[in-house]
């Protein structure tokens, strides 16, 4: 819908007598204008493909927030949260403002929706853009709003993306480079200027809700969810990149809630978005069914390498980058909550799952935590990163993120994971860990990684309640339980110590790790001497 800039309330933004805005256009009239404006081509069954500019990713070094009296006592400063002044965030401002006003001879482009499936800590976000396939991604990612749900709205934070603007002063204004995302959480606004990336406003959003929510009670997590058809035993799944949270949390026989944002109430847990942003690289349709049949017309693909002619994609071929991706509703997923009409919302996990992808083959592929070492492994966010995945990765690298999800804390991880424990204890939830990756040997053996389908038993042993059946047994190094059998699972392979053929190397690989949790844990350590006392110890 056309309407002017005005009407609805962007001169408050400095945005002076827009004309040619676009307000919440259909998919079709988006896509058009991907082509028309040589954004984008149709790729795959109608949907469209662009790519993103220099930037393939986020570009973390270039975020800020604005350092003012309402915010600055709450955030973790830090490298994931730098300072910057309300002058440089001002000037940046006038400079965004600037280019909108010069521009109104080519469309303003305006999603308004919502964050957060549950009304009552839904936050409505304006997204302002002037290319047409971010504003194709904002309107996959964020809740569309339904008839009548746009009367009378106000925007509760706005994000005005400039992604033609650089910062050209930014040696003498102290910053990492041309590129900036400033955030004023005072004033609910954030400006992005030199990425086109559009995850850039999918985790500014994210951010955001993680500053707000917490301070409500509210949990927000980097994870997936899902329940039963019935809508019984939901289930959320923690875990970094390369861990398998998105695969694992995609089955037949368990809708999807979400695959990567959500909060957890006294009420229950709810999806934040409205659609979900997959990995394409390496996709195969038939190990990954969903995502395929997800991208047809409606979906955006980004970063893809395809035939000039025939518009065929070659998902083995990351020479763009490894992030290649494609957002798409969650209605593009049959046997999900949405895709049932029903909001993205269900009670209280009865399960939470920690993923790991142990390149070090020390950690079991499943093991029950303790609350107190819930709340270790939570601050930890551990993973590792395997020879070839990154640049100069030249064998296994340990990673940690705390909360599994640092890169978008707003608050110290402290203030998340007391959350958890206090959701955990309160609703009476067990937490397993599940490691993804190797057992019985390191990655840089040539050994293969734990099988995909033995995982899969797992995770449907703990939903199913079957290893609480087990007898366990406790792991010499972290103290956790592990079940001694499991299903058709060689019961040799649940316990790392009997699964390595070379006992010293499993020992000398065991206590390199331990000490690398150790180390990292410093950095968090809350001064609970109950915490500190459940992580891995020598």
């Amino acid at each position: 819908m056309k309407i002017s800039g005005n009407e609805l309330g962007l001169d408050h933004l400095g945005l002076m007598n827009l004309t040619n805005v676009h307000r919440n256009i259909s998919v079709e009239s988006m896509v058009e204008d991907i082509v028309e404006n040589k954004e984008g081509v149709i790729g795959l069954r109608g949907a469209a493909m662009v790519d993103t500019g220099i930037y393939t990713g986020r570009s973390p070094k270039d975020k800020y927030i604005v350092d003012e009296s309402s915010s600055s006592g709450k955030i973790w400063w830090g490298a994931v949260n730098q300072k910057i002044s309300e002058e440089i965030f001002d000037s940046l401002y006038n400079k965004v403002v600037k280019y909108y006003n010069e521009s109104d001879h080519t469309k303003t482009y305006v999603f308004d929706g919502f964050a957060g499936a549950d009304p009552k800590y839904s936050l409505n976000v304006r997204i302002i853009a002037k290319k047409a396939w971010q504003n194709h991604f904002v309107h996959n990612m964020f809740i569309r709003p339904k008839n009548g749900e746009l009367d009378g709205f106000k925007p509760g934070f706005t994000i005005i993306n400039a992604s033609d603007v650089s910062n050209k002063d930014f040696n003498a204004l102290g910053m990492n480079s041309e590129t900036f995302i400033l955030f004023h959480l005072k004033k609910r606004i954030a400006i992005i200027g030199g990425t086109e990336y559009g995850g850039e406003m999918k985790k500014g959003i994210f951010s955001v809700l993680h500053y707000l929510l917490p301070q409500e009670g509210v949990l927000s997590m980097h994870c997936s969810a899902n329940v039963y058809v019935d809508g019984s035993n939901p289930a959320i799944f923690f875990g970094l990149s390369g861990t398998g949270k998105t695969t694992l949390s995609t089955d037949p026989v368990r809708p999807l809630i979400g695959d990567d944002e959500h909060g957890w109430s006294d009420d229950g847990i709810f999806n934040f978005e409205g659609g979900c942003y997959a990995k394409v690289i390496n996709l195969n349709k038939d190990e990954e069914p969903d995502i395929y049949n997800a991208i047809r017309e409606g979906a955006l693909l980004e970063n893809v390498v395809y035939d000039d002619e025939t518009k065929e994609i070659d998902f083995t071929d990351g020479s763009k980058t490894e992030n290649t991706r494609v957002s798409y509703p969650l209605n593009h997923i049959n046997n999900s909550v949405y895709g049932q009409g029903k909001p993205s919302m269900s009670g209280h996990p009865e399960k939470i799952i920690f993923l790991t992808c142990d390149a070090y083959g020390i950690l079991p592929p499943v093991a029950k935590l303790s609350p107190q070492q819930a709340m270790y492994h939570f601050i930890s966010g551990y993973t590792a990163k395997v020879a070839g995945t990154e640049l100069g990765v030249t064998e296994p690298t340990a990673t940690f993120s705390p909360c599994f999800g640092g890169p978008f804390l707003t608050l110290h991880p402290l203030r998340y994971a007391e959350l958890l424990k206090e959701k955990m204890e309160k609703f009476n939830v067990d937490v397993y860990l599940v490691n993804t990756g190797w057992v019985g040997a390191s990655a840089k053996s040539g050994a293969k990684r734990f099988s995909l389908p033995g995982t899969r038993e797992i995770i449907n042993a703990i939903l199913g309640g079957e290893i609480e059946k087990s007898d366990f047994e406790t792991d010499q190094y972290f103290g956790f339980q592990i079940p001694i059998r499991l299903g058709e699972i060689d019961s040799k392979l649940l316990n790392p110590i009997r699964a390595w053929n070379n006992l010293d190397e499993y020992h000398s690989t065991a206590k390199d790790l331990v000490l690398k949790f150790q180390s990292n844990y410093e950095e968090y350590d809350l001064g609970d001497t109950a915490v500190l006392n459940a992580g891995p110890s020598l």
